[in-house]
């Protein structure tokens, strides 16, 4: 008969089982360790960059204030101030744009204050014009538009010539009957 060895195949085997079970769990652990540890080392990270930013912001804070500053001061040159009614700034520019084109040697035969409507952060107010005036007259009020401040914007232009071009004197320029939608932006509180 042969020596029983002390440690037969299967029960070799069942111990491997045995172990593999025990170290299964500290296997599983030891992976959601190592995944939770990676994801935090990942936020840190994250949160240190953030952090620099802001102590970015924080260290060019006199920066920041100059150029909000800045364009504060560049939108009130462009925008109407909200603490005006939408009205009120209607009939400002409305009796604005009377004298500008007045003063270009168009004559005004009509104007038109329209309801304003919304545009993102603003509400645009509108202004209506019927003029009659020549096209140098023309050409002067269209460049007086573009130095007002705030903007003034041309939303609709609609000439058209008065008679016939042939009945009109060669030493003469043509009469033209504009009409003209113009919109201005009002801050909204």
């Amino acid at each position: 008969m042969k020596p029983r060895n002390r440690w037969q195949r299967q029960d070799r085997t069942w111990l491997a089982i045995g172990l593999l079970a025990m170290a299964l769990p500290l296997v599983l652990v030891a992976w959601q360790v190592t995944d939770w540890h990676q994801r935090t080392q990942a936020g840190l990270e994250q949160l240190q960059a953030r952090h620099a930013r802001l102590l970015g912001l924080v260290a060019q804070r006199g920066e920041i204030d100059a150029a909000l500053q800045a364009a504060q001061l560049a939108r009130s040159a462009q925008v109407y101030p909200a603490s005006d009614d939408a009205a009120q700034t209607g009939n400002l520019v409305q009796q604005r744009m009377r004298e500008l084109m007045a003063q270009a040697g168009m004559q005004v035969r009509s104007s038109q204050v329209l309801p304003p409507t919304e545009e993102q952060a603003f509400d645009r107010v509108g202004v209506l014009l019927g003029l009659e005036g020549d096209l140098a007259a023309l050409q002067r009020a269209l460049a007086a538009l573009a130095q007002e401040s705030p903007a003034v914007m041309v939303d609709d232009l609609d000439i058209r010539l008065q008679g016939a071009l042939a009945s009109q004197r060669p030493t003469e320029s043509p009469r033209l009957s504009v009409r003209l939608r113009l919109g201005v932006l009002r801050g909204r509180a």
